[in-house]
């Protein structure tokens, strides 16, 4: 028996091994096409929980309106000097009020010290967190960037500022924790006067496209995060021309996942996984499965960079991030939750304690969020409360309510045992024509496993398949 099993792992090794020299061989052409040919690396999939970080200069200000509107884009306080050059009175009146009349944009470069920013912490929170991965924004569309870029001189976190490569020390850090690191960039810039139709091609080939390879050659990003794609195609961005030479030449090429963000075409089309934001694909509420990789991006508030109006009201609770967390995965996703630390470096308190109680449900129930798959045959019972993930030959039953009568999963032939991850509490079940019923047992707050969600791991579950 155990020498059976070991030449099955062998076997299993030399077949990985072989697949993955396919794919590091196979060349890719500047086409659609051919790029699509090139498989999400599975680390990105087994992840399922990533962060973002908006942070820089519209740190500063930290303002954006958030019970006065309606719309979700209305409420992002990164978007503070589009809202200026708009001449949106709410804004610009906050800045007068605030900075002087005759203040700019351009005045909170230096006031965006991050004295306080310390990477180790940061790295540390995220990893107790429970992410596998982190995406700080590089460059948002004011242009700014957290690191030397030559083609921003004057414009980054050490020419002004913080006076340090923020990329460079916050990648050690994550590496340093264990996790993946990954970028945003933004493909356009607001302000910038090469940024105008008449001027793509100059844009694209003395600005962006070197700006994106400096960053990938020097930081060495595993995701590329690109955003700000709503003027152009991607045509008109080369942006085939950058993922061919990402794809083929970048030191990154066999383990960098890109999303989908690459001009006015190409969501939920064209480049990696698919993306929502604050359940929206552009102006389109969507929710549920995508039957592709995808991801759910979003605040813990209404806002990805810091905005120091919110608050307990706009921030979700750590019960409602983790029944997220957990809707995403069962449908297939991934979620990247935002935090959006102050221009002190530091990251509010509510939301490191909403980090922290995804981190401690996390380290209990962990086994049924990463490395798990959608069940494609799971029965609709969302309302209830009921998400499904797959792992192997196992079968996850996620409530994020506690089940106080018989739980009933339809289309389970059998199960070999199951369990109440976190305890060893006994669970009853019987099946009976494709039905498992299964009594919970009793927990109270002494020998409760964990709060806000429980998972019931089938082992070996026989599924009914269509």
């Amino acid at each position: 028996m155990k020498t059976n099993v070991a030449i099955k792992m062998c076997l299993t090794v030399f077949l990985c091994t072989l697949l993955t020299r396919q794919v590091i061989a196979q060349k890719f052409d500047n086409n659609w096409t051919s790029l699509h040919s090139r498989p999400i690396p599975s680390w990105w999939s087994d992840a399922k929980f990533g962060i973002f970080i908006h942070w820089g200069l519209y740190s500063v200000p930290a303002y954006a309106p958030v019970d006065e509107v309606e719309g979700v884009y209305e409420k992002y306080a990164e978007h503070y000097l589009m809202r200026l050059m708009e001449k949106n009175s709410a804004f610009t009146d906050y800045q007068k009020r605030n900075y002087g009349p005759n203040s700019t944009y351009a005045d909170f470069a230096p006031m965006f010290k991050a004295e306080f920013f310390n990477p180790d912490k940061w790295a540390d929170l995220f990893k107790r967190s429970g992410a596998g991965y982190v995406v700080l924004t590089s460059k948002h569309h004011d242009g700014y960037c957290l690191w030397p870029s030559v083609h921003s001189k004057g414009w980054n976190s050490v020419d002004s500022g913080p006076k340090r490569d923020i990329i460079k020390d916050l990648s050690n850090a994550v590496r340093g924790a264990g996790l993946r690191f990954g970028l945003y960039y933004s493909l356009l810039e607001w302000n910038n006067s090469l940024y105008t139709s008449g001027n793509m091609e100059r844009w694209t080939t003395e600005h962006m496209i070197p700006q994106m390879k400096d960053l990938v050659n020097n930081y060495r990003p595993e995701i590329i995060f690109a955003d700000g794609e709503w003027d152009y195609t991607s045509d008109k961005l080369k942006s085939t021309t950058f993922l061919t030479w990402l794809y083929n030449e970048s030191p990154v090429k066999n383990t960098v996942v890109v999303n989908d963000r690459w001009g006015k075409e190409t969501r939920s089309k064209h480049g990696g996984y698919y993306t929502t934001e604050y359940n929206l694909i552009g102006d389109t509420l969507t929710t549920g499965r995508i039957l592709h990789p995808w991801e759910e991006s979003r605040g813990i508030g209404t806002s990805y960079g810091y905005n120091r109006f919110e608050t307990t009201a706009h921030y979700y609770s750590s019960k409602q991030l983790i029944d997220l967390l957990i809707e995403k995965v069962g449908n297939g996703g991934n979620l990247l939750l935002n935090v959006g630390p102050d221009a002190r470096g530091l990251i509010p308190v509510v939301m490191e304690e909403r980090l922290l109680a995804i981190g401690n449900w996390l380290r209990v129930n962990g086994e049924a969020i990463y490395g798990t798959t959608a069940w494609n045959e799971r029965p609709l019972q969302e309302e209830n409360g009921i998400y499904y993930t797959r792992k192997g030959n196992d079968l996850y039953v996620i409530c994020t309510k506690w089940p106080e009568k018989e739980l009933i999963v339809d289309g389970v032939r059998h199960a070999r045992t199951v369990t109440l991850l976190g305890t060893d509490l006994p669970v009853k079940c019987k099946t009976a024509k494709n039905r498992l019923r299964i009594h919970p047992p009793q927990i109270n707050p002494t020998n409760a496993p964990c709060e806000h969600a429980w998972v019931f791991k089938l082992t070996d579950a026989m599924l009914l398949t269509h």
